[in-house]
C-alpha cells in the first residue's frame, strides 16, 4: 500500500493544496495588516461617573437651569454676575439668595459716612426750623373765647403767648 503511486500522488496533492491555502491566509493577512496600517485608529473614549459629585459650587444661568440638574447633597448655583445664588438639596428643593458685595472700609471711610450722616440730619433740621419759621402769629397768641351772657354772641380776646420780661429799674 505504501509502494501505490495513486497514494503517493494523492497525499502530494493534499500536501500541495494545504501548502496553498496557507499561503493564501498568509496573504490575506498581510493585506488586512497593510489595510490596518493605512487606516487611521478610531479611538473609544466614555467616562462613567460611578460615584456622586462633589458638591462644589456651580454656575446656572437661571432657575430652570438648577431645576435641570440632579444634586446628592446641599449645592450653591451660582449665577454668572454672582447676583444670585440658588441652593437646591436632595429633595429638589431650591432657596434663593441675593448677593451684595461687602467692600472693607477704614477708619476714613468710617469718618466720611458719619460726617455725611450728620449732615443729612442737619439739613433735616434746617427744613424743619424753616418750616416753624414760617407760622402766623395768630398761632403764637392764645386764643380765648367766652360767651357774653347778656347778649349771647361770643367774644374773642387774643394775648400773646410771648412773654418778656421786663427789668425794673431801682431808684436810688
Amino acid at each position: 500500500m505504501y509502494n501505490n503511486p495513486y497514494m503517493n500522488y494523492q497525499q502530494n496533492y493534499n500536501q500541495q493544496s494545504m501548502n496553498d491555502r496557507i499561503d493564501n491566509q498568509i496573504a490575506q493577512l498581510q493585506q488586512m495588516k497593510e489595510q490596518m496600517k493605512h487606516q487611521q485608529p478610531t479611538s473609544i473614549n466614555q467616562t462613567f461617573q460611578l460615584a456622586p459629585q462633589q458638591s462644589g459650587m456651580r454656575y446656572a444661568n437661571s432657575l430652570d437651569d438648577v431645576n435641570k440638574e440632579m444634586v446628592y447633597a446641599d449645592t450653591p448655583f451660582f449665577s454668572k454676575d454672582m447676583s444670585v445664588v440658588w441652593i437646591k438639596n436632595n429633595k429638589n428643593e431650591i432657596r434663593t439668595y441675593e448677593l451684595n458685595e461687602i467692600v472693607p472700609k477704614d477708619a476714613k471711610d468710617m469718618q466720611i459716612e458719619y460726617l455725611q450722616a450728620q449732615i443729612q440730619e442737619l439739613k433735616g433740621m434746617i427744613k424743619n426750623d424753616a418750616n416753624v419759621s414760617n407760622v402766623n402769629a395768630k398761632q403764637n397768641a392764645t386764643n380765648t373765647e367766652a360767651d357774653d351772657g347778656a347778649t349771647g354772641t361770643t367774644v374773642k380776646k387774643s394775648k400773646s403767648s410771648n412773654v418778656s420780661k421786663v427789668s425794673g429799674s431801682q431808684e436810688e
